[in-house]
């Protein structure tokens, strides 16, 4: 039995396979409920009312208290630490020595050595490795993600984690705290007041709109959310569940779940060793139709992921001197990819055609079917020319979509073709049924896709607009 992640890769003959036959199944959003109205009027509300989001159990929290903490953050991230000060938040984006991304997710900086990481596992197990190896001054207390299927089971967090979003969130917001409240900028913090409580916030924009990132005491979220539901209800803020939010990265063009680029390379081995075998990186499964021939097929840089913006070369990170020796022009670069409306009822009709061909599941609103997935994008002549990472159903633009990364030389309004299902009647995933390969074709378009989120956006790696 393989104790760490470097044992099952030595025992596999061939590491693609393994993750691709994985039989963990789908990404799961824990705890919150699927639906408390239902995901086509609460992704409506994002765009047009107001919604709450409740971040409280998907995401790993990692605080990080100590003279080196920003040392640890700072060597560790493409992002430049200069004018980072207490109270801003920050994207953090952290990449392996050969330069391709690790993961990324919120920094928020709270006290003069006190930061909490918030997002996936990938970031969080390479911050914690590293503080080890490193030998950093730095205490870290790892709260990880509720358990996907608690199976009734009660589940505790150090903190409730709360968004505020939509056209009406600030109406919301100013209500709640009982008079104006100052919008800060992008990643700006702050406090503000809910009912009888002080709750910490960050400006964030998940839906496009400006809103509120909130958080506080796990065992006060009941009331703040009853206090938020009730304040919202003349603005129409509904809540959203577990099964529309993660929806909305379509329309604002996060692409979250790249798979970690971790299973090569000599100087990762202690860290393959350090990770069990039951970490996110040795169960993780990959979906899609994209077989690479080697796993370092599936690693990608910043540029390609649309964190180029951050890639600053004024301190030294781990992967800077790769990342130096890359020809930024000839990179793939994000898009979403507006998928072909009669083929997808193609899709779907198969269901209902019991002697025809059965083609792969499409779930709605989200069509993923494992942690990591790849999706072949090809030219009309066959050619890969690039990915297809995240894929699903907008009910606001009436469209399926995803966010892919593709040739650099693509221009927007381009036809080429995903291709949906996996080979041969498809993998053993648990969440895999016997189908039949479709190529869907799809129009290259901007990211982020919705209007609302490219006007609002503040310049920068979302919005695509340079800042001045």
């Amino acid at each position: 039995m393989a104790k760490n992640l470097q044992e099952i890769v030595q025992g596999s003959s061939d590491i693609v396979a393994t993750l691709r036959n994985s039989q963990i199944g789908a990404y799961v959003y824990p705890v919150v409920a699927p639906e408390f109205s239902n995901w086509r009027s609460e992704q409506w509300a994002w765009q047009h009312s107001a919604v709450l989001f409740d971040q409280s159990h998907h995401m790993f929290d990692l605080y990080i208290k100590g003279p080196d903490a920003l040392k640890l953050l700072s060597d560790t991230m493409v992002n430049s630490p200069k004018g980072w000060e207490k109270n801003k938040a920050k994207q953090y984006v952290p990449t392996t020595p050969a330069g391709h991304v690790i993961g990324d997710g919120i920094i928020f900086w709270l006290e003069e050595d006190e930061f909490v990481y918030v997002g996936r596992a990938p970031a969080a197990n390479w911050l914690m490795f590293q503080a080890q190896k490193g030998n950093y001054n730095v205490d870290i207390i790892n709260d990880p993600r509720s358990p996907s299927r608690p199976m009734g089971k009660p589940v505790n967090r150090i903190s409730w984690r709360f968004q505020i979003q939509g056209p009406q969130a600030w109406n919301v917001i100013e209500k709640l705290n009982g008079g104006s409240l100052e919008k800060l900028k992008f990643f700006n913090m702050s406090e503000m007041k809910i009912g009888n409580k002080t709750v910490r916030t960050l400006r964030h924009g998940m839906a496009g709109s400006p809103g509120l990132e909130i958080w506080g005491p796990y065992e006060e979220q009941d009331y703040i959310r009853d206090e938020i539901l009730k304040a919202g209800e003349e603005f129409g803020l509904i809540a959203v569940g577990s099964r529309a939010y993660p929806s909305n990265t379509l329309e604002s063009g996060w692409i979250p779940s790249p798979l970690p680029p971790i299973y090569t390379g000599d100087e990762l081995k202690d860290y393959r060793e350090w990770l069990g075998a039951d970490s996110y990186e040795a169960t993780g499964a990959i979906g899609g139709s994209f077989v690479g021939k080697s796993i370092e097929d599936y690693y990608l840089n910043p540029w390609e992921l649309g964190y180029g913006p951050f890639v600053k070369f004024d301190h030294d990170f781990i992967g800077r001197e790769a990342l130096e020796k890359i020809d930024v022009a000839s990179q793939r670069k994000k898009v979403t990819l507006e998928w072909n409306k009669e083929d997808i009822q193609k899709i779907v009709s198969s269901l209902f055609e019991p002697e025809g061909e059965q083609y792969k599941f499409f779930d709605l609103p989200l069509a993923n079917y494992a942690n990591s997935n790849y999706d072949s994008v090809v030219d009309a002549d066959g050619n890969n020319v690039g990915l297809s990472l995240f894929t699903g159903y907008s009910f606001n633009e009436k469209k399926a979509l995803s966010l892919a990364t593709v040739d650099h030389e693509i221009p927007l309004g381009t036809e080429i073709h995903v291709v949906w299902g996996e080979e041969n009647g498809g993998t053993k995933k648990t969440t895999v049924e016997p189908h039949k390969q479709l190529n869907v074709r799809a129009i290259v378009s901007p990211v982020p896709y919705s209007q609302m989120a490219g006007d609002t956006y503040a310049a920068g790696w979302r919005s695509g607009r340079k800042s001045i």
